[in-house]
């Protein structure tokens, strides 16, 4: 199964758990899979408990280190200014993400957090990766809540 496709089954299996519907997968240096993730806020109570956090902090503890250079993440969704931040602490090699997130994004709209001149390590950004796909999944979610 290819990456974002892993990583949009976490996030309908995140959707089903209630929770926004965000999916990531952290893929080592091979391509193999270290850690895979959904959003668990709702669950966790735990405002941090996004896809990419959680994947990232599986996937390092799995390697043994807290820093991840020569690993990719694949997220469903622009990652917000918290998980960029958390991306460049981790030194992803690559990001490779769905959806853009105008509204709460951070890599390519709102903060830029990889642009800023406080930003200690930029990976690759690719952005747009079946990105119509990882929309619709946000987009019925919150249409689902809005008429619930």
């Amino acid at each position: 199964m290819e990456p974002m496709e892993i990583a949009l089954q976490e996030a309908r299996d995140a959707a089903a758990r209630g929770e926004v519907p965000v999916g990531a997968v952290v893929l080592g240096p091979d391509g193999a899979v270290l850690a895979r993730a959904g959003n668990r806020v709702e669950a966790t109570h735990d405002a941090s408990a996004h896809a990419e956090i959680l994947a990232l902090r599986e996937a390092a503890a799995a390697r043994g280190s807290a820093r991840l250079f020569d690993c990719d993440l694949v997220v469903t969704l622009e990652p917000c200014p918290m998980c960029a931040q958390a991306i460049s602490f981790f030194r992803i090699r690559r990001l490779v993400f769905g959806a853009y997130d105008p509204k709460g994004g951070g890599v390519e709209h709102g903060a830029r957090v990889f642009d800023a001149s406080s930003c200690h390590h930029r990976p690759e950004v690719v952005g747009g990766i079946r990105e119509t796909e990882a929309a619709a999944l946000l987009k019925a979610f919150f249409a689902d809540r809005r008429t619930s």
